[in-house]
């Protein structure tokens, strides 16, 4: 594409706007298709924008805006070794055998460990619950735990982790291991009774976006069967999908197929509040409205990781499983406090890598940074923030003697996970893996530099070298005054918004500021409008970090494009129409 092409389809114009990036609306095609959408269905059309950039029909518009789950749901013996998971798991039971349970120490693996201990309770049988420290033991299954396990467990099951932990799992000697995972699989599988894992090389990925709170869901769905057949009764499952949701979000697994309907109904559970550490959490959290995918990956994701980051690994998990509210209360403020240490310690961590990174040069085709004694429990939030920096796949590692201890993050387009398995199969990292868009790794420091450059070598393959600043796409233009709760109310029916579903965002044209205030250390509250006589507020987070709060806040009259997604503020019971405004330019 030549530059003229290029410039000649940015939206309203812009071509570099106050963060530096174009503008991109709807295709003349998804605009077309929204129009019929909107003439077929009588609905809005900002909400037939959305539906058509996601390319839905407008036949299918009705059962895409009330996603079913029995619709959505997979059979779950799809899924390759399911059978004999699911079999294995219910003799446990049935024989009143003593179960383990070994999880990762992220949202994924605690709402996984949850999920299985929840059920198992309410089928009257205690498991146990191991979770790795994130400094001493690192990811994954290893010898030692699992011989520990294997002594007093007749089966341990591996959540969020073991695929590719052939010699931990060889070392359970005397329990049957089943493992139940979704990160990138080998060409090998370790020995024992199943892998389930929709990431296995031998599945064809169609369920390839499930995290594994997903997958353990689909097991104790295929256990419920068996358990109906048998002329029995499962415990509800429709009750877990509080923790499933919280997992596929937290996560960032794309919001698509069964995960928008597993996120969408378990959104609805979690309203009801009636799970006792999520409670708590949402209190200490100070959540004070209907959950939403917003909250879990911004509000609860973040308190639950805090234990595996900072903490005791354990204690996100036992707060999802715990049913005693005074036991809760105090496991969520104790969450919440290393919370705030974790932000503290990010920011510190941040601010190296970035003058790290930025010494390297932020075009490479990856981003990285590492130092003396950075914490590996903030390593992978500090590359999320590279990554969104830079547009570019990033790598962070703290390192503490001959090791380091890294974690990666990476945009679209760009498979992260493969490239750090292909680099631990030729000998330059002690191990590695991860899917797509996140990976973990240890590598020796002598290894470092060769490592990161081959790294980049493979990313290079990929395109990464290639990408340009991030567009920010749009979904059409609306007018102040076609703003209102109602229609937020029916886009929001497109939802949840998130990884691989991203909130339709809106350009307001030629604005007026009316009113610009700063708030907290560099936020930016403000009211505009369209001069004839309807106006919105809009907040900008961090915006005075940066020259967009700059532009704004000395606007001198001048009038803006406007460009974000739409939210229901409610203040005081009230509610009303606000910007979270993320762009601008001079219009």
């Amino acid at each position: 594409m030549d530059e003229t092409q290029h410039m000649a389809r940015a939206f309203l114009g812009v071509t570099e706007s106050a963060t530096g990036r174009r503008w991109v609306g709807p295709s003349v095609e998804q605009d077309r298709a929204a129009e019929a959408m909107a003439q077929d269905t009588g609905l809005p059309l900002p909400l037939c924008h959305t539906l058509a950039r996601r390319g839905v029909e407008s036949a299918d518009a009705a059962a895409f805006l009330a996603p079913k789950l029995r619709d959505l749901l997979p059979d779950p013996r799809s899924l390759r070794d399911m059978d004999d998971a699911a079999a294995r798991f219910l003799a446990a039971l049935d024989a009143g055998q003593r179960i383990a349970i070994f999880a990762d120490y992220d949202v994924d693996g605690g709402t996984s460990a949850a999920l299985l201990i929840s059920w198992l309770r309410d089928m009257g049988c205690d498991a146990t619950l191991y979770i790795p420290d994130r400094i001493d033991e690192g990811y994954g299954p290893n010898d030692d735990a699992m011989a520990m396990l294997a002594a007093d467990h007749d089966l341990i099951v591996c959540v969020d982790c073991g695929t590719l932990s052939h010699g931990p799992i060889a070392a359970a000697i005397g329990a049957d291991v089943i493992v139940l995972d979704h990160h990138l699989g080998g060409e090998t599988l370790p020995d024992c009774v199943a892998v389930v894992n929709p990431n296995r090389q031998d599945e064809d990925g169609a369920l390839a976006h499930l995290c594994a709170a997903g997958v353990v869901f689909l097991m104790l769905v295929e256990v419920n069967r068996r358990l109906r057949e048998a002329g029995k009764q499962g415990p509800d499952l429709i009750a877990l999908l509080d923790l499933v949701a919280l997992g596929t979000v937290a996560d960032v697994a794309p919001l698509i197929g069964v995960n928008r309907a597993l996120v969408r109904q378990g959104l609805a559970v979690m309203a009801r509040r009636k799970r006792v550490g999520l409670v708590a959490l949402s209190d200490v959290a100070r959540m004070d409205s209907a959950p939403s995918s917003y909250h879990l990956g911004f509000l609860l994701g973040p308190r639950v990781n805090a234990g595996g980051r900072i903490g005791k690994a354990d204690l996100g998990a036992r707060l999802l499983a715990c049913t005693d509210p005074r036991a809760a209360q105090a496991m969520a403020e104790r969450l919440d406090q290393l919370n705030t240490e974790r932000r503290e310690i990010e920011s510190s961590v941040r601010e190296m890598a970035l003058e790290q990174a930025e010494a390297r040069g932020f075009d490479a085709p990856l981003v990285w940074a590492a130092g003396e004694g950075w914490h590996p429990g903030v390593v992978g939030i500090v590359a999320s923030r590279l990554k969104e920096a830079t547009n570019r796949p990033a790598v962070v590692i703290g390192l503490d003697g001959d090791e380091g201890k890294g974690s990666g993050r990476s945009v679209s387009g760009i498979d992260l996970g493969a490239a750090i398995q292909r680099l631990a199969s030729e000998g330059l990292l002690i191990k590695g893996g991860g899917h797509k868009m996140a990976a973990g790794l240890s590598v020796a420091r002598d290894k470092l530099e060769p490592a990161m450059a081959r790294l980049s070598e493979l990313l290079a393959k990929q395109g990464a070298g290639d990408i340009g600043p991030a567009d920010l796409r749009l979904d059409g233009v609306l007018m102040p005054g076609a703003a209102s709760v109602e229609l937020i109310e029916q886009i929001e029916q497109a939802g949840p918004f998130g990884a691989g579903a991203p909130a339709p965002r809106f350009a307001f044209p030629d604005c007026q500021i009316l009113f610009t205030k700063r708030v907290g250390a560099d936020h930016l509250k403000l009211t505009f409008g369209d001069g004839l006589g309807a106006r919105i507020d809009a907040i900008s987070f961090g915006a005075m970090d940066g020259p967009l709060g700059i532009m704004l806040a000395n606007h001198g009259g001048a009038r803006f494009h406007l460009a974000g997604r739409l939210e229901v503020n409610t203040w005081q019971g009230r509610q009303s129409v606000q910007l979270r405004l993320e762009d601008a330019a001079p219009a």
